[in-house]
């Protein structure tokens, strides 16, 4: 109920879940899973964020926000 109420408040109506195919062997690319993997893959190179040193929710949440940004400012216009 969490999820649907966090959706809600930002204006998302559900989730989708990606699965693999059953007849599937080995490798097999996944839909927008690359996008989700980029985008930790670009905020784990924010040094802070590679380990948990934060001991609150509130100070984690706030340096997700500060890597953002800086991943925005970052890019070319």
């Amino acid at each position: 109920m969490k999820l649907a109420t966090a959706l809600g408040r930002v204006g998302r109506s559900g989730v989708e879940i990606a699965k693999r195919a059953d007849t599937a062997k080995g490798f097999e690319v996944l839909p927008r899973r690359w996008l989700v993997e980029r985008t930790l893959a670009r905020l784990n190179r924010n040094r802070r964020l590679a380990k948990d040193f934060e001991t609150t929710i509130p100070t984690a949440e706030a340096r997700l926000y500060l890597a953002s940004v800086q991943l925005i400012a970052r890019r070319p216009a």
